[in-house]
C-alpha cells in the first residue's frame, strides 16, 4: 500500500530502496514524503545494493531484453539496464534486477523527480539524519548573488540587443528612400548634359548673328539648369551617404549588441552550470577523491585517510537545503549497512522473500556518530578544496570503502556498489554508453493514469 506523509512535501532529494523490507521511501529536505512497496531482483539477478542516481527518464517504453515487458515511467539508474519502473508486485522479489513500483506510484514519482536525484539501494531500511561537520562543504560567499547578477546582465544584454536590432530596419528603409532622389537627379543631370552638348553643337554651327545669339541663350539656359541639377544631385548623394553611414552604424551596433548578448548568456549559463550540484566521492580503496558535476568528471586528487587499512563504511552526505541566512547548507547522511551488520528489528535474510511482513517496520536511523567518525579520518588537500568553488543544494559527499564502480561513466553520477552484497542484476547485463543504448523504445500501449493527476514532467 502506498503511503503519503501527512505534511506538505517539498521537492524529492533522494529515494532509498530497502531490499530486505521491499520498500521505497522518498525524502525531501524535512524527511520522508512518499513510501510504497517494491519488487526487486530475484536470486541470481538481484538488484545491486549501492549508490546510484537518476540518469534517464522515459515515460513509456518496453524492454528489448525481457520478452518486450512493459516498463512504464522508467527512471534509469545504470546504463546496463537497472531502473525504477511501474510493474506487477507479487509481494516478493520478482524482477530481473530492476526495482518495480506500483503503477500509480511510479507515475507520481516520475512527475516529481529530477535528473540526478540520488537513489540509494540499501540491504536494510535506513533513514537519513541531519549532520554537521567541518568537512561538509559550504557555499562560497556571494555565489548566489553573483549568479543572480550574471543572469540580470544576460537579460539586460538581450533586451538591449532587441532594441538595437529594431533600429536596423528603419535605417535600411531610409537608405532605400534616399536612393531614389539620387537616381532621379542623376538621370536629369545626364539629360541636361546631353542638352548642353547639343546647344554647344548648335552654337558652333550657327552662321548668322541671330542664330548665334539664340544658340548662346539656349546654352546659357541649359547650363543654368545643369548647375541646378548638379547641386540637387550632390545634395541627394550627401543625404544618401549619411543614411548609409547611419545604416552601417546600426548594423555594427546590432552585431556588437548581439555578440554582447551571446557572451552574457554564455557567462550566465556557465555560472548556472557551476551552481549545479557537485558530487564528491572519497574511496578508501583507491585513497583518492573524485569530483563530478552535471554527469561530467571535473577532477580527481589524492586524499589522506587515517588508519587506511581499517574499514570506514559507506556514507552518503547530502546538502538538502539552504539555511535561513542563505549562506549555509543543511546536510544529512545515510549510512549503508551490509546484510551481516543489519541491526536488530530489521528483516532477516530469510525474510526477504516474504518482505511484506516487514514493510511496516520503521527505517533505522543512521548512526550520526559513526558517520562523523568516518569524516574525522579524512584529510582533503587544500588545493582540491579550492577547486570545488561552488556548493549548492543536492550536492553530495560519498565516503566509502569501495572503489568507484565501472558503471560510472558518460552520462552518470557516481555509482558505488557494495561488494559484500549480491550483484546479479549488474553482472548479467552489458553496460552500453548513452549514445549506443537501446534498452527501451516508445510505442503505443495502454496508458496508466494516476489518481493523483500529476502531469508529465521534463525535469
Amino acid at each position: 500500500m502506498e503511503t503519503v506523509q501527512s505534511r506538505s512535501g517539498g521537492d524529492p532529494v533522494m529515494a532509498i530502496v530497502s531490499l530486505r523490507n521491499q520498500r521505497i521511501s522518498v525524502y525531501d529536505a524535512k524527511g520522508w514524503i512518499l513510501r510504497a512497496p517494491v519488487s526487486s531482483g530475484t536470486k541470481g539477478r538481484e538488484t545491486p545494493a549501492g549508490i546510484f542516481s537518476i540518469i534517464q527518464k522515459v515515460e513509456e517504453h518496453y524492454s528489448n531484453l525481457y520478452d518486450d515487458a512493459y516498463m512504464p515511467h522508467m527512471q534509469r539508474i545504470t546504463w546496463s539496464g537497472i531502473a525504477l519502473h511501474g510493474g506487477v508486485l507479487p509481494g516478493r522479489p520478482a524482477s530481473h534486477g530492476c526495482v518495480r513500483l506500483p503503477f500509480d506510484f511510479a507515475e507520481r514519482l516520475f512527475s516529481e523527480t529530477m535528473m540526478g536525484m540520488r537513489v540509494i539501494v540499501a540491504p536494510t531500511d535506513v533513514a537519513p539524519v541531519e549532520i554537521a561537520h567541518p568537512l561538509l562543504l559550504q557555499p562560497k560567499p556571494g555565489a548566489a548573488a553573483l549568479a543572480a547578477a550574471r543572469a540580470a546582465e544576460a537579460q539586460e544584454a538581450a533586451k538591449k540587443a532587441v532594441n538595437v536590432r529594431l533600429a536596423v530596419a528603419p535605417a535600411a528603409r531610409e537608405v532605400a528612400l534616399a536612393t531614389a532622389p539620387v537616381r532621379t537627379a542623376e538621370m536629369l543631370k545626364l539629360k541636361a548634359e546631353a542638352q548642353l552638348a547639343a546647344a554647344e553643337t548648335a552654337l558652333g554651327s550657327a552662321k548668322s548673328a541671330e542664330e548665334r545669339e539664340q544658340a548662346e541663350a539656349a546654352k546659357a539656359q541649359v547650363a543654368a539648369r545643369l548647375a541646378e541639377l548638379q547641386v540637387q544631385w550632390e545634395t541627394a548623394k550627401a543625404d544618401l551617404q549619411q543614411k548609409r553611414d547611419a545604416a552601417l552604424s546600426a548594423r555594427e551596433a546590432a552585431a556588437a549588441a548581439d555578440a554582447a548578448r551571446l557572451q552574457a548568456a554564455e557567462t550566465a549559463r556557465q555560472i548556472a552550470r557551476e551552481l549545479q550540484p557537485v558530487s564528491v566521492l572519497i574511496s578508501r580503496k583507491t585513497q583518492r577523491l573524485y569530483v563530478r558535476q552535471a554527469f561530467e568528471p571535473l577532477f580527481e586528487s589524492p586524499v589522506t585517510i587515517a588508519d587506511p587499512d581499517r574499514p570506514i563504511g559507506t556514507h552518503v552526505f547530502t546538502a538538502v537545503e539552504r539555511t535561513t541566512d542563505d549562506t549555509k547548507l543543511r546536510w544529512n547522511v545515510v549510512s549503508l549497512l551490509s546484510s551481516e551488520h543489519a541491526p536488530s528489528g530489521t528483516a532477516r535474510p530469510q525474510d526477504r522473500a516474504h518482505a511484506s511482513n516487514s514493510r511496516d517496520v520503521e527505517p533505522v536511523l543512521t548512526d550520526r556518530d559513526a558517520a562523523k567518525a568516518a569524516l574525522d579520518r579524512i584529510i582533503i588537500p587544500q588545493d582540491a578544496l579550492d577547486r570545488i568553488t561552488i556548493v549548492a543544494p543536492r550536492s553530495s559527499l560519498i565516503v566509502t570503502d569501495e572503489p568507484m564502480s565501472s558503471e560510472t561513466g558518460k552520462g552518470t553520477e557516481f555509482v558505488v556498489l557494495l561488494s559484500g552484497e549480491p550483484q546479479g542484476g549488474i553482472k548479467k547485463r552489458r553496460r552500453s554508453p548513452p549514445s549506443e543504448f537501446r534498452y527501451v523504445y516508445p510505442r503505443s500501449a495502454p496508458f496508466w493514469r494516476s489518481p493523483f493527476g500529476m502531469p508529465f514532467s521534463t525535469w
